[in-house]
């Protein structure tokens, strides 16, 4: 970040493999195989993400499987996510799809579920539209 960017992107017809690290706002419309974290995080629609996501804030709109903690959690009416969900705050659109777990971060942090033997929250949801 010596140039002062303060925003990335990954464009639509860019595939990365590997984990990403970015200390600001990253946007990806791209496909990532690989571990994210960064400060913000806005997926597009068309992408794809397989990896942990790990970030300050995110709104996300595709295809993501792996697990997600982030503080401030959107996600859009038209994301597939297959994984777990930790968040502080957390917003999720009519026609959103998500096959996991969700969990406060707090009580992630305290008793995570493998250690207590019982699921936080178990959830298949897909909303209608």
């Amino acid at each position: 970040m010596g140039s002062g960017s303060t925003f990335s992107v990954i464009g639509a017809d860019v595939t990365i493999t590997g984990n990403l690290g970015a200390s600001a706002d990253l946007h990806i419309d791209g496909s990532v195989l690989g571990d994210i974290t960064c400060a913000s995080l806005v997926q597009g629609e068309k992408s794809s993400i397989s990896g942990v996501v790990i970030a300050e804030t995110a709104r996300l709109a595709g295809k993501v499987t792996g697990s997600i903690t982030a503080r401030e959690l959107v996600i859009l009416k038209t994301a597939r996510i297959e994984g777990d969900v930790h968040y502080d705050a957390l917003t999720i659109e009519q026609g959103a799809e998500v096959d996991g777990r969700f969990a406060p971060n707090a009580r992630q942090a305290a008793a995570p579920a493998a250690a207590t033997g019982k699921p936080v929250l178990e959830m298949k949801a897909e909303a209608a539209e």
